[in-house]
C-alpha cells in the first residue's frame, strides 16, 4: 500500500474498529430480509443458509431468489447472480495489493471480499488500519448476516405467506437502500436509471432472470454515450507537432 502523505495522521485502532463494526452490524441485519425472501421463494431452510454461508454477496443472493420466486429458469437465475458477483473479483485484485496478506490466508480472505469490506478497507490511511478494517468488517458482517438469514428463514416459515405481509418486497428495498448512497456521479446515476428502465421494461416480455442480464448492458451503454459526448464538445485532441522548417539549400 502506498505510504500516506507526510503529515497525514494514522487512525487509532479503536476508530477503525468502531467504523468497521458500524458497517458490519448495519448491513448484517439485512440478512433477515434475505432469509424471509428466500423462504418465500420456495427454498428450504438449509438451502437458504447455504447461500449465505457459501455465496455471501447480498446482491447476487437477492437476484437469485428473486428470479426463482418469479418462476424463472434456475440457470438464468444463477447466471444473473453470477454476473452480479463478478465485481468482487475486481475488488480482490485491488485488495490483494492493499492488504498484502500471506498466501495461506488469501483463500479465506477471498470469502469476505464484498462491497462493504472493500469500502472500509480502501478508506484507511495505511496497511495496518486497512487489515483491521477488512477483518472486523468481514467477520462481523459474515457472522451477523448468516445469523439473521437463519432467523429470517425461520420467521418466514412461521408467518406463512410472506407476500400477504408485504415481506416479498423486503429484498429489493434493502438492495436499493444499499445502492442509493453509492451513486455519487452523474454517470453512475445514469447507469442505475437505465438499468432500472431495461429491467422493468423487459420484465413482461422476457423469462424471469433474463432482464437482469440485459440490464447489465446499461453500464457500457452509458459509458459509450459519455465518451461520444466528450468527443463532440470535449476536449480537443492535442495539436500535431509543428513541422520542422526546411533546411536552406
Amino acid at each position: 500500500m502506498a505510504a500516506r502523505p507526510a503529515g497525514y495522521p494514522a487512525r487509532p485502532d479503536r476508530a477503525v474498529v468502531r467504523d468497521a463494526l458500524g458497517v458490519g452490524v448495519a448491513v448484517g441485519l439485512s440478512g433477515f430480509a434475505f432469509g424471509v425472501t428466500s423462504a418465500g421463494s420456495g427454498l428450504g431452510l438449509l438451502q437458504t443458509c447455504a447461500l449465505s454461508l457459501l455465496v455471501f454477496t447480498g446482491a447476487s443472493q437477492f437476484a437469485l431468489v428473486g428470479a426463482l420466486a418469479a418462476g424463472g429458469n434456475p440457470f438464468a437465475a444463477a447466471a444473473g447472480a453470477f454476473f452480479l458477483g463478478v465485481r468482487n473479483a475486481f475488488y480482490g485484485l485491488r485488495l490483494s495489493q492493499v492488504l498484502a496478506l500471506p498466501r495461506a490466508l488469501r483463500p479465506l480472505a477471498a470469502q469476505w471480499v464484498i462491497d462493504e469490506t472493500t469500502a472500509v478497507t480502501l478508506a484507511q490511511p495505511d496497511r495496518r488500519a486497512a487489515r483491521i478494517g477488512f477483518t472486523v468488517t468481514g467477520l462481523s458482517l459474515y457472522l451477523l448476516w448468516n445469523l439473521t438469514t437463519l432467523l429470517g428463514a425461520l420467521g418466514a416459515k412461521a408467518i406463512g405467506d410472506t407476500g400477504a405481509w408485504g415481506l416479498d418486497a423486503a429484498g429489493p428495498a434493502v438492495f436499493l437502500a444499499l445502492l442509493a448512497p453509492m451513486l455519487r456521479t452523474a454517470t453512475e446515476r445514469a447507469v442505475a436509471a437505465l438499468a432500472v428502465l431495461l429491467g422493468l421494461g423487459l420484465l413482461p416480455v422476457l423469462p424471469a432472470g433474463v432482464p437482469v442480464l440485459v440490464a447489465a448492458l446499461a453500464a457500457p451503454a452509458a459509458l459509450f454515450v459519455k465518451g461520444r459526448g466528450r468527443g463532440e464538445d470535449g476536449t480537443a485532441a492535442p495539436a500535431p507537432a509543428p513541422a520542422a522548417p526546411e533546411e536552406d539549400r
